[in-house]
């Protein structure tokens, strides 16, 4: 695994979590919906598991709260495309289909795991419109992440 093949997956992430966040987006526009809670109540947990503050007053702290929870998803979809870089670096060469439902798996896999693992959200109580809410934006994801590496070579 070459640090090359990392850093190129680590770009490929990076435009697949742009295509993730506008995905994400244009459905909060087209459904009238409120942006997600739960990467901030993933960092209020992570704080009180932790032991570990989030500083500041109210307003400072809700700053805080809310910038490391958008930045947790973009070093998931980054650190999936550098796993990915580096996978198939070593050689492995899903095809067009497979590939980028790999990296769509891996990534809503890295973005979910921690929130349910810390009990903030339960995906087996989701409702078909929660999954898919979910799914079509790690499905971007995985399409331009991995078009995007397969550019690179």
């Amino acid at each position: 695994m070459g640090l090359t093949a990392i850093l190129k997956g680590a770009a490929a992430g990076a435009a697949g979590t742009t295509a993730l966040n506008a995905t994400t987006y244009l459905d909060m526009v087209l459904r009238g919906r409120p942006a997600s809670s739960t990467p901030e109540a993933t960092v209020e947990k992570v704080s009180d598991v932790t032991g570990v503050d989030v500083p500041g007053d109210r307003e400072a702290r809700q700053g805080r709260v809310s910038g490391l929870g958008a930045l947790t998803g973009i070093g998931a979809g980054v650190g999936v495309g550098a796993l990915l870089g580096g996978l198939r670096a070593a050689g492995l060469r899903p095809g067009p289909v497979t590939g980028p439902l790999l990296a769509g798996t891996l990534a809503m896999v890295a973005g979910n795991a921690p929130m349910a693992g810390l009990g903030v959200s339960n995906p087996r109580k989701w409702t078909a419109k929660d999954w898919a809410a979910d799914m079509v934006p790690h499905l971007a994801y995985g399409a331009v992440t991995w078009f995007t590496l397969d550019q690179q070579g």
